[in-house]
This record gives C-alpha cells, structure tokens and sequence, in this order.
C-alpha cells in the first residue's frame, strides 16, 4: 500500500504571471494560498497567511523579516523570492530560491532605454508637444547629451552591468570604465577598463550605477561622489534605490552640479508625489519597471515555482541563494 503524499501549504504574497501559478498547481504536492491582488499584502494578512506555511512566494517588496519566520512557525521550508535582489529577508534556517539572469536582458533594455530619454530629453519634448511649446526651430532648444564619443563608467560590472556594456559599445562609446570589487577578465569583450571609484567618478560623462545593495554600497551616492562628477555628466541608476542619497543628489541636480539624472529605482518605492525630485525637469523617474516584459515576468513566475517546488521537495533548486 502506497502512503498518500503529504499536501503542503504554500503561500504567495501577491498577484503572480499564470505561468508560476500553473506550475504549482499541477504539481500536486501543495496547496496554494494567493493574496490576489496586485496590490501589496497587507501586513496583518502577510503574517495570516503565512501561518503553517511550508513554503513562501514573495516579492521584493514584502518585508520577510524574523516576525513573518515566526508566525510561519516551523513548518516553513523554502522562501522564494520572484526577484533578483534578496536583502528584503531573513533567511535563517530556511532555503532561498531567487531569480538572477532571467531578467538580465530586459534590466539592460531599460537602462539603455532610460540613458536615452534622460540625456536627450525625451520626457520633456513629449510635454513641450503637449502643452504647444514646439514651435520654430531653434538651434539650442532641448539639446541633451550624446554617447557618441563619450566616456561611460559602469558601478558593477556584474550579468547586469556587462549586459549594459554591451548594448552602449554600438553608439559609439569612446572609453568605457567600471569599478568593484574585482578585475573582470571578461570585461576585454566590451574594452573595460577596471578603475578606482573616484576615477571613474569623475572622467565619465555617464555613471551608471548596477552594482548590489550591500553595508559598502548603501549611501555610495553621496555629496561627495557627485561632487566628483563632471557638470555635464548624466546619473543612471537601475540598481537599488538605497544605493543613492537622494537629498544629496537632489542638491546636484538642481544646483547643476551634474547635467541630469534618470532612476528606475528610488527610496522609498512608490516614491511620494511630493518628493523634490519629482519637481525637476532634468530627472527621470520610474517605477520600478526593469525587468516589466511579459516574457520576462513570465519567466521569472516559472523559476521561482520551480524554486519553491524544490524547496518543499527537498531537491536542488534552480536557482538557491548560497549565504
């Protein structure tokens, strides 16, 4: 006589692509539990729904800290978390699945995407169109910033940051520096030169920042480091929004010690609508959407299904955070 498999209770925190919530459910091996909306749980609902959970599904944005392990209790087997950045959680005694490289591509895409719009001005020639500010030609009206020629310097040449390098090499780029921890030997493919911080800091004509959140790089952004920056410079910053002081880099901006800035990452996210950055017209802001391709999301869904199923399985994860 067969014994009959043990149902486990799995709990997602939010709204997730059909493709992750397919996979579970045709496993047979847990039962899920959705919080089913795209807007976030609430924390009350959070520490609820987790309760006697072997497993959980998050996101970045859920804070999965030692009181949300507790109230889970000692069932919780695996947290997998449907991003790459993972400092949202506690972590002890339990596995973590995460998402890198599958959103690799599509981060790049965005950051070249915003370097674009943020040095040429794209947002404010949309609202110059709207609101019947285009008129006559004029020789200097929203003239921005071109890579041709220019000097890029890339914080953390990761999957990330190499993926970036990549797709500004073809406009042109004359130099391209990065800085970190290590040398890349891979880095020979797009010409990177490995330099100190402040080197980079202050020859490049666009800083984009794609380095992880850790105690080195929270605030690495400062006073200091745009005082460093050229004045024609142009800031990108699609990593974590806490690797920037954004009093400091408000204060840049708008006393035109660096030419503009574009962030798809901010602190706190949503970012409040009466925040001073949001008063600039040389500062693009974003959402949040590096990785938003439907193929992207999709994919994503699947890999973190696939993480949490391992996990309840006791079997190797496709992608486990080691720490």
């Amino acid at each position: 006589m067969h014994t009959a498999q043990k149902i486990m209770k799995v709990f997602i925190t939010r709204r997730i692509p059909q493709e992750g919530l397919k996979i579970l459910s045709q496993a047979g091996v847990c039962k899920v539990s959705l919080w089913d909306s795209d807007e976030p749980v609430s924390r009350a609902e959070l520490l609820k729904g987790v309760a006697g959970a072997h497993g959980l599904l998050c996101l970045l944005s859920d804070k999965i800290d030692t009181e949300v392990l507790d109230a889970a209790g000692p069932n919780l087997k695996v947290i997998s978390t449907l991003s790459v950045g993972f400092d949202h959680m506690a972590m002890d005694g339990v596995r973590v699945g995460y998402t890198p490289d599958v959103l690799t591509d599509a981060t790049a895409e965005l950051t070249v995407a915003l370097l674009l719009a943020t040095a040429r001005r794209l947002p404010e020639g949309v609202v110059e169109v709207i609101n019947g500010g285009w008129s006559t030609w004029k020789p200097l009206w929203l003239c921005g910033h071109g890579l041709s020629g220019s000097t890029v310097g890339v914080i953390g040449l990761g999957r990330i940051g190499m993926a970036i390098a990549r797709r500004l090499k073809p406009f042109g780029v004359k130099k391209l520096l990065y800085s970190g921890r290590t040398d890349k030997s891979y880095a020979a493919e797009v010409e990177g030169e490995y330099v100190p911080l402040d080197t980079l800091v202050s020859e490049s004509d666009f800083v984009v920042v794609s380095c992880a959140l850790t105690p080195d790089t929270q605030g690495l952004c400062n006073k200091d480091f745009f005082c460093k920056m050229k004045n024609t410079a142009v800031f990108i910053n699609t990593s974590r929004g806490a690797v920037v002081n954004q009093e400091d880099l408000y204060w840049a901006l708008s006393s035109g010690q660096i030419a503009c800035a574009g962030l798809d990452v901010t602190t706190p996210e949503p970012l409040p609508t009466d925040h001073p950055l949001l008063t600039l017209k040389n500062c693009v802001v974003l959402p949040h959407i590096g990785s938003a391709t439907y193929s992207t999301r999709g994919i994503m869904a699947e890999l973190s299904a696939n993480n949490l199923l391992a996990g309840l399985q006791g079997t190797d994860m496709p992608s486990e955070l080691q720490f």
